[in-house]
């Protein structure tokens, strides 16, 4: 239905922009989209406009029949449209799949519905750019979105839920609270962080820490750049080559800009023999990375060109390294949970088309990792194809508050890198022997964490990772004193706050913390002057029975400490 709504929808555009040149309709989640050419740019009326044709294809019942033709044919009959006569080209054999419906025809493969009048609920529901094919050196196409269900019931709670993902866009709340920009004049895909963005990135920051070296794990650092050679070594110029940046020439010899960080962890590891009593060696680096994106596939934080990973690398005996798969499983799980995610979904991906490395030793780390997850009891879906080159892997995709997945925690087995490095230890036998790697992130990177956090909480945090957890509003210049003194007595604490001085009135400044989804607000007048306590408002606008402000200091200290969402008052 989704695929044979995109054929009805470029058709109606046919009808409206005779010119129009197509690229491609495909079904996608929910939905689907149709990219084209134009003779000008589309505005939100143009879509009632469209839908209104839809509906009269839609209403004329029309069939949609599958034929074949000769490739020579094809050309012929698309003669007009460059983007299609490329795709036709590309096409191995000589005969052509094509469907019509009524007097539109389209290159495709099907399969479609029997006839245009089966397509039930749609709707229109947004227009973008895109590039043909995803890449910014070809033309910038305009791509219609919609949307199409069963009944018309479903249609609608799906166009709520779509109206709760834009309100909790972390593109919008990153610029209305402040977090987080991307600026054109240094380069699509590169974040900045303000202040208060900084502020959650260093709470995340510091708790991961925290938590890696109560787990074994050293902390390390390595540099941004490194010989073009060492990538060529590892296999990452060859399978990765188009996500890397071009190398640049650093007294003759060329470096590139670091696109992950394991080969400076075993550098690190290769500075001296190792024992098979050592192992297992952990290595963790928040690292920052650079791979070069298309600028078509960009979004916000969730997709960059700089990004900082969560990363870290096991070096252990053969014997050790489901025992190690399952640690770090077990730390991925603490970690989803401890940020609110109570919903994942686990997939197991296996050999890609193109790899390093023997089918056994593939077929070795991929049982290794499936009785990893047996292990654990964890439910799992194969992902076929879907390893990275150099070995097998686990991702773990977490649902945020409207269940949409993220990708997250991913774990890989390596033993294509040990190789080719000789990356060794002294077994018991006195012989060197190839460790067993594993690549590994918890959190995923920063970036996209951040932006799967803004939208799972809509930019209502956790009391613990809020940028300004307490906002104290006087009630009055005459109660200035009380309230500076209550920020220094929780800001002594540890506790994220401030002050709102300005000579505006209480209910102005209520609206600016809610509006900057501060948790708590600290309305100080006579009474609490008087008393030593605090009036306590919540940032959704709930008014809490005043307290004093030594039992709120002790409270809101437990449930930052306990990383809970809510405080208990």
């Amino acid at each position: 239905m989704r695929h044979s709504a995109a054929h009805v929808m470029a058709e109606a555009v046919q009808s409206i922009f005779p010119d129009a040149k197509f690229g491609i309709g495909p079904a996608i989640e929910s939905g689907f989209y149709y990219d084209f050419t134009l003779p000008r740019s589309l505005n939100p009326d143009d879509l009632e406009t469209i839908e209104a044709k839809m509906r009269e294809i839609i209403a004329s019942d029309v069939p949609f029949i599958r034929e074949e033709v000769a490739k020579k044919e094809a050309r012929r009959l698309f003669a007009t449209q460059p983007y299609k006569l490329e795709l036709i080209d590309e096409i191995p054999d000589n005969k052509v799949s094509l469907y019509r419906q009524g007097s539109f025809v389209d290159l495709c493969r099907g399969p479609h519905l029997s006839s245009t009048g089966e397509i039930k609920a749609f709707k229109l529901v947004s227009i973008a750019g895109a590039y043909w094919r995803g890449d910014e050196h070809r033309p910038m196409l305009q791509r219609i979105y919609g949307v199409v269900f069963d009944t018309e019931e479903a249609l609608a709670e799906h166009l709520e839920k779509l109206e709760e993902a834009a309100r909790r866009d972390h593109r919008k709340l990153g610029r209305e609270l402040d977090l987080f920009s991307i600026h054109d004049e240094a380069g699509p895909g590169l974040v900045f962080w303000h202040p208060k963005g900084a502020v959650i990135r260093r709470v995340i920051e510091d708790f991961w820490k925290e938590e890696h070296i109560k787990r074994g794990y050293d902390i390390v650092y390595t540099p941004h750049i490194a010989k073009l050679d060492l990538w060529k070594t590892s296999g990452h110029w060859e399978f990765y080559h188009d996500y890397l940046y071009s190398p640049m020439e650093v007294e003759g010899q060329e470096h590139i800009i670091k696109p992950m960080n394991c080969l400076g962890h075993i550098l690190i590891y290769k500075t001296r023999r190792h024992s098979y009593r050592e192992l297992p060696l952990r290595y963790a680096e928040l690292g920052t990375v650079y791979r070069y994106e298309r600028s078509g596939v960009l979004h916000g934080l969730s997709r960059v060109r700089g990004f900082t990973q969560d990363d870290a690398h096991i070096f252990c005996r053969f014997d050790q390294l489901q025992d190690e798969v399952v640690e770090v499983l077990d730390l991925a799980r603490f970690m989803i949970d401890t940020f609110g995610f109570t919903s994942y979904r686990v997939l197991l991906s296996t050999r890609p088309e193109k790899y390093a490395g023997s089918i056994q030793v593939w077929d070795e780390a991929t049982e290794t990792l499936s009785q990893a997850l047996a292990h654990l009891g964890l439910a799992y879906k194969i992902d076929p194809g879907e390893g990275v080159f150099y070995g097998p892997k686990i991702d773990i995709k977490f649902e945020d508050a409207q269940g949409r997945a993220w990708q997250g925690p991913t774990i890989q087995v390596d033993f294509n890198l040990p190789q080719r490095f000789n990356v060794t230890y002294v077994g018991e036998d006195g012989e060197e022997h190839l460790v067993a790697m594993v690549h590994r992130t918890v959190l995923g990177s920063m970036e996209r964490f951040l932006a799967s956090l803004i939208e799972h909480y809509g930019g209502d945090f956790p009391v613990w990772l809020a940028p300004i957890q307490v906002m104290v509003i006087p009630v009055a210049d005459r109660h200035l004193d009380y309230a500076h003194k209550l920020g220094v007595e929780l800001k002594n604490d540890g506790i994220r706050v401030e002050v709102d001085a300005r000579s505006e009135t209480v209910n102005l400044k209520i609206r600016q913390a809610q509006l900057d989804k501060i948790p708590y607000m600290l309305v100080v007048g006579d009474r609490e002057v008087a008393d030593s306590t605090v009036s306590i408002r919540l940032h959704g606008g709930e008014q809490l029975t005043s307290q004093s402000f030594d039992n709120f200091k002790k409270t809101i200290k437990m449930a930052i400490m306990d990383k809970v969402k809510d405080l208990k008052l």
